[in-house]
């Protein structure tokens, strides 16, 4: 499907059009190819720079750069471009997605359970405003997959709900927010994560969902925000095979199983002609083992672009991957007509975004007096209400409020992704409970055990704690506590198998494990994952607050002792679907 200029999302005055057109006409070819590709910098040192430009990328990616120098170094960098960059960054929970002291305002998820669907448009507001004010444009957010596998281990609170309904009311106010500050948005990831239980950062994961089931899920958010003008949307490397062999019948097994970000049948025959989508189509990170696993880089390149995508994200290395393109027009693999489309998308998006007469008047990078919204007085009271608002209450037997006068002497054991007894967040834990008047113990969760070592009897201080431990008696642990209370702050990681409670034990035992729930209350908060009670259903009580920022934080620790109501309603099923849960 060619380019429509005058129709939504580019919708382009023939002054704008002109430029589209003439742009095209004075591009080498090395300058055409250059914008497919939108690379991720980590750095502005001056190599990197010139090798960016120099092979006149048209668009990049940042992670999270301290605020002081950043505008100075994207306006030399948007100087020494020919055209205008599109400028990037993963906005999903604030200005935290591309500033180092920005604004991390909620998870999506965490949003989504203050029940005030407006908390999606300042969720928007916050990431948008944050980041063009140090000059980025273009955000890769909102999230529009539904979280409808618990088991899934990339989705999780990244994502809004798993009701279909929650999800396109909460994007809509993020995307409305966007365009408020001149951000441009992008919604993902087509055709949808969230069913599979696997990532595709390690895989070709499957949306396997039936075509009608599809339709009225994933396609209905889909066709709902493309009728309203959405202006890209981002490829996962996620096959959907009803939906490939309802488009294409007979389609090979091999084919219909390809990824989305690879799979003309996806992107051409629904996203492009079923659903009608004519703005610019961005594969997700083209690093992943999903976007590698099914065909050589040097051909999985050409047949993204061929299959209907316009911009590849991320490269192993720049200059091979532009090799590899250009090989891929010259030989045939990409089709002149392909190319020339995928090319004008691009440029039609940055005329609609008025990033040519930007550029030329100097504008295209806020000045100085932008950065005065980062982390201002309304974004704050913004962050501090959803962080009231979003903690979940999803079990208690009646122990709640806490109280020192009732049960003062707490074991806490804090588990993240990572065991660390240096843990700065554990040591948070530690003092807010220390302030409310309880005693507390620390689990210290390394072990530093030598098997070799032991089984010739050597014993480190180490095995020493832990096999006293094991051996001591129940009531020589649980005479010292009245309270035991499990801090969980797991978010979801890339290329992460599953995300589930880590226990830190030898041989099965140690006190890491709660073998003790039958002796004492024992209280259960998870900062990130709403789905840790699946491994913990013994728990008492059991809290999902979905975001670890300090507001939230303190806003649970109100909650807990009986200062605050709990308020927040679930968007996601925390019982996993299990009735022992439930107990």
């Amino acid at each position: 499907m060619a380019v429509n200029f005058k129709k939504a999302p580019f919708s382009l005055t023939d002054e704008q059009i002109d430029w589209v057109e003439r742009t095209y006409e004075s591009l080498s070819f090395d300058e055409k190819i250059g914008q497919l590709i939108c690379c991720s910098l980590s750095q502005f040192d001056a190599e990197t720079m010139e090798r960016v430009t120099g092979l006149h990328i048209g668009s990049l990616m940042i992670r999270p750069f301290p605020v002081t120098g950043l505008q100075e170094n994207m306006r030399r960098l948007q100087d020494m471009s020919r055209l205008p960059m599109l400028v990037s960054g993963n906005l999903e929970n604030g200005g935290a997605g591309v500033l180092m002291g920005g604004t991390l305002f909620n998870q999506p998820m965490g949003c989504t359970a203050t029940g005030n669907m407006e908390n999606g448009y300042r969720l928007g507001k916050i990431s948008a405003a944050e980041a063009t004010s140090v000059g980025v444009n273009w955000g890769f957010a909102p999230i529009v997959d539904l979280d409808l596998n618990y088991r899934n281990p990339i989705t999780n609170i990244r994502a809004f709900s798993s009701k279909k309904e929650e999800v396109l009311e909460m994007a809509r106010g993020y995307l409305k927010a966007a365009r408020e500050e001149g951000l441009t948005a992008t919604i993902k990831h087509f055709p949808g994560d969230g069913s599979d239980e696997r990532d595709q950062h390690l895989l070709v994961s499957v949306n396997e969902l039936g075509y009608e089931e599809w339709m009225d899920s994933y396609g209905w958010i889909y066709q709902r925000l493309i009728d309203e003008g959405v202006p890209t949307v981002m490829a996962g490397h996620i096959a959907q095979p009803a939906v490939a062999r309802a488009i294409e019948p007979g389609i090979s097994d091999r084919d219909a199983f390809m990824p989305a970000s690879q799979s003309k049948t996806l992107l051409t025959g629904m996203l492009r002609e079923r659903l009608g989508f004519n703005g610019l189509i961005v594969t997700d990170s083209t690093l992943m083992v999903g976007y590698m696993a099914k065909l050589p880089r040097r051909d999985g390149l050409c047949a993204s672009i061929e299959a209907g995508a316009d911009m590849i994200l991320f490269n192993r290395n720049m200059e091979e991957d532009v090799a590899y393109l250009k090989a891929g027009v010259r030989d045939g693999k990409i089709s002149q007509e392909r190319f020339r489309d995928a090319v004008l998308r691009v440029l039609a998006l940055k005329a609609s975004m008025d990033l040519p007469r930007k550029k030329a008047e100097g504008r295209i990078v806020p000045s100085p007096d932008a950065l005065k919204v980062i982390g201002c007085e309304q974004f704050k009271a913004w962050t501090k209400e959803c962080a009231d608002e979003a903690p979940t209450l999803v079990k208690d037997k009646g122990i709640l409020p806490l109280s020192p006068e009732q049960t003062k002497r707490v074991y806490l054991n804090v588990i993240q992704n990572e065991v660390n007894d240096n843990s700065l967040f554990a040591q948070k834990m530690v003092k807010r409970l220390e302030a409310e008047g309880f005693e507390v113990t620390l689990r210290r969760r390394e072990m530093k055990i030598n098997m070799e070592e032991m089984i010739q009897g050597i014993m480190t201080p180490d095995s020493v704690r832990v096999m006293a431990e094991i051996m001591a008696t129940t009531e020589s642990f649980t005479s010292q506590y009245d309270l035991a209370m499990i801090v969980l702050d797991m978010p979801t990681e890339s290329n992460a198998t599953v995300v589930r409670v880590k226990w830190s034990v030898f041989a099965g035992l140690g006190n890491d494990i709660p073998w003790y729930a039958g002796e004492m209350p024992l209280v259960v908060v998870s900062f990130a994952n709403p789905y840790h009670l699946l491994d913990i259903p013994m728990a008492d009580v059991y809290i999902n607050a979905y975001t670890d920022n300090e507001e939230t934080q303190e806003a649970v620790f109100d909650k807990l002792m009986g200062r605050s109501d709990f308020v927040g309603v679930s968007p996601v099923d925390p019982f996993c679907g299990h009735e022992d849960c439930r107990i």
